[in-house]
């Protein structure tokens, strides 16, 4: 069962939570992260791209940087922009997207847990992303910012986050520059915080990695690397967690994460359709955008117009939690035999599109002649990805694309 802990949380006051508030920071570079910072001294981007208050031409990797990160955290500090709670507790996080909010619980996640199964990944990871992104956590001695977390819901989770949302003004209520807002409480009660404790402790049996999978084992490594540095370790340090937002499973949506491609092999478009009708009923539809509306429908924009895939029986199982995958079929029936791109991570001649940017972007991209054709797919729902997470499999690369993003900043859990 998963061990979800309350901690004492590393907070920015209300008046400057939304400008200390900020994105993730490996969504952006450092010129944009400049750009956000802007006129904002109290900017979380000071500690996570503290490269926009180093030389220019820095290198983002070089201990300048880390070192300026830890100077900005402790000024952060002691100029009271983020000021620890004085005592462990549960938040909630909640974001609003489109006219939908979703509602998290802000808790330490087991460090065991990860290494136990607890805690169920559905991608990769590579040891030299984990350790880009360690070597800041080590620097700075806390999880600057949270993971994505989700679990199966429970409805006595469910009603104390309603009971709390109903009745207490939330602490940070704003809207970002996005669009998207953001609402946070701090759960307070003794009583209630050890009641989610044991909520998790019997009802949840695995949590799972939504977004941020680098993040989660470099924070897993860490707990062990520092319990290997502390001789009377106990197991009850602020090390063995690191920080996780906990989404209820049917709060969540995943967006669609869509394929372009620079280049038609060599084939002519006739070609292209040709081999296409083998193993999928293929129906042109025009230059007005076509969305797939459902599972095994696709959508390609070629040459100013837009078609609608639907792939043939045959072409997938959908017993089986990999082949059904819309992304899975995309790949061995159209990516791998008629493009010959043969391994998503690696190949030059394809790019992904998130689908928060729009089907427009794919017409964009393509129109612009800077790729030939544009895939839309349909989305994977959480219960997919529970599913595969579930049996030990592994989802193709780019696969789910989580919206809106955790902003960073608005709790932060330190690791002593």
């Amino acid at each position: 069962m998963a061990n979800v802990k309350a901690f004492k949380g590393l907070r920015p006051p209300r008046e400057i939570a939304k400008e200390l508030a900020c994105l993730p920071y490996d969504v952006m570079n450092t010129e944009e992260a400049a750009q956000m910072a802007a006129g904002k001294e109290n900017s979380l981007l000071h500690i996570t791209r503290a490269e926009i208050d180093c030389p220019e031409g820095t290198d983002i990797h070089s201990e300048t940087v880390y070192n300026k990160s830890v100077e900005n955290f402790k000024a952060f500090q002691q100029k009271g922009w983020l000021v620890e709670d004085d005592e462990a507790r549960f938040y909630i996080y909640a974001q609003t997207m489109n006219g939908r909010t979703q509602y998290g619980i802000v808790g330490a996640a087991a460090c065991e847990d990860y290494h136990q199964g607890i805690i169920k990944k559905h991608e990769l990871t590579r040891p030299d992303k984990e350790e880009d992104r360690m070597i800041l956590t080590r620097y700075l001695n806390a999880n600057i910012e949270p993971v994505f977390f989700s679990y199966k819901a429970v409805p006595e989770i469910d009603a104390i986050v309603a009971n709390i949302v109903k009745s207490q003004e939330p602490d940070y209520d704003f809207v970002a520059e996005d669009g998207f807002g953001h609402h946070f409480w701090t759960i307070t009660d003794a009583a209630v915080n050890k009641e989610i404790e044991q909520l998790f402790a019997s009802k949840v049996p695995a949590t799972y990695v939504a977004d941020g999978h680098h993040r989660t084992a470099a924070a897993a490594r860490i707990g062990l690397e520092k319990k290997a540095q502390n001789p009377n370790h106990t197991g009850n340090e602020s090390y063995n967690y690191f920080m996780a937002v906990h989404f209820p499973d049917n709060q969540l949506q995943i967006i669609d994460y869509n394929r372009v491609v620079k280049d038609l092999n060599g084939l002519s478009e006739a070609d292209l359709l040709a081999k296409l009708a083998l193993g999928f009923t293929v129906e042109k539809m025009g230059p007005e955008i076509f969305k797939p509306s459902a599972l095994h429908e696709f959508g390609m924009y070629l040459n100013r117009n837009w078609y609608r895939l639907n792939a043939n029986e045959g072409t997938y199982d959908d017993a089986d939690p990999i082949s059904v995958l819309d992304v899975t079929i995309l790949s061995k029936q159209v990516l791998e035999p008629i493009f010959d791109i043969q391994d998503l991570r690696t190949s030059k001649r394809i790019d992904f599109v998130g689908g928060i940017r729009g089907l427009g972007e794919l017409k964009k991209r393509v129109d612009s002649g800077e790729m030939k054709v544009a895939f839309a797919l349909f989305p994977v729902s959480m219960q997919q990805l529970i599913a595969i997470a579930d049996t030990g499999n592994i989802m193709p690369p780019k696969t789910t694309w989580f919206e809106p993003k955790l902003r960073s900043g608005l709790v932060i859990h330190k690791l002593d």
